[in-house]
């Protein structure tokens, strides 16, 4: 009797235990998903209207064209950054599902951003996460330093790309952002390739290790532009949506 007792009573506080953690961080990871919101058209193929220059009134007159469909941010030549600059939507955005296509060009490097805040004469990665868009195999070679946190798909020099997804360099890939609350993910062509929040201790750690650490105004707001990046390298862009949750 003693025996059955105590094994009924192991049995009852079993199943009366709460859920263990990794249910709860599981449910956390997917809540991300859940955008009901009717879909916004950023690029039609032919209207740059809700697009400018970062820190410009309106869309740059070079540097950027509208091809075939397509927005293309154009090659200057330019190591660094070219000669049309990054733009930014219009409006901003809080939380938010961005999807989009693109397609990248031998030694291609650009980069979609997200929470961007305007500031004066500062380039635009101070404040904002960047989605990363390398022809990685290429740089892989010319730069042996390149780490996976540099790769595409990474959240730029912060959560490092362990698996590459992309397509050959001259198809088209689907990249896609979710961000609700502090929870972030990338997407490409329909595999996870980083989940983190912003903020928490792993964040922290992250930051404090990166070239952003002495910039205060980075992931720093809860809403902001989002933004295309010219670095000077040819990088075609197509499909350009977002929604709300």
């Amino acid at each position: 009797m003693r025996t059955f007792l105590l094994c009924s009573l192991s049995l009852l506080l079993c199943t009366c235990a709460p859920a263990p953690k990794e249910a709860e961080d599981t449910e956390t990871e997917t809540a991300a998903a859940e955008f009901t919101g009717e879909w916004e058209v950023l690029f039609d193929g032919t209207s740059v209207e809700k697009w400018r220059g970062y820190n410009q009134a309106e869309f740059p007159t070079h540097g950027w064209r509208v091809e075939n469909g397509e927005l293309m941010v154009e090659h200057s030549g330019m190591e660094e950054a070219g000669s049309g600059g990054d733009i930014i939507t219009r409006e901003k955005f809080g939380d938010f599902e961005l999807e989009l296509e693109f397609a990248l060009t031998d030694t291609s490097n650009s980069g979609i951003l997200y929470l961007v805040q305007e500031v004066p004469e500062t380039p635009i990665w101070h404040s904002a996460p960047e989605y990363q868009l390398l022809d990685d195999e290429t740089y892989k070679v010319t730069y042996p330093e390149l780490t996976s946190s540099q790769l595409t798909g990474a959240n730029y020099d912060m959560h490092a790309q362990t698996v590459n997804h992309s397509k050959p360099i001259g198809e088209w890939n689907q990249a896609r952002i979710l961000k609700k609350g502090k929870h972030v993910e990338h997407w490409l062509n329909g595999n996870l390739v980083i989940s983190y929040e912003l903020h928490d201790e792993d964040w922290k750690a992250r930051y404090a290790k990166s070239k952003f650490a002495e910039y205060p105004t980075y992931a720093s707001a809860e809403e902001g532009h989002l933004g295309l990046q010219d670095h000077g390298h040819l990088c075609r862009f197509r499909n350009v949506r977002v929604r709300r949750n």
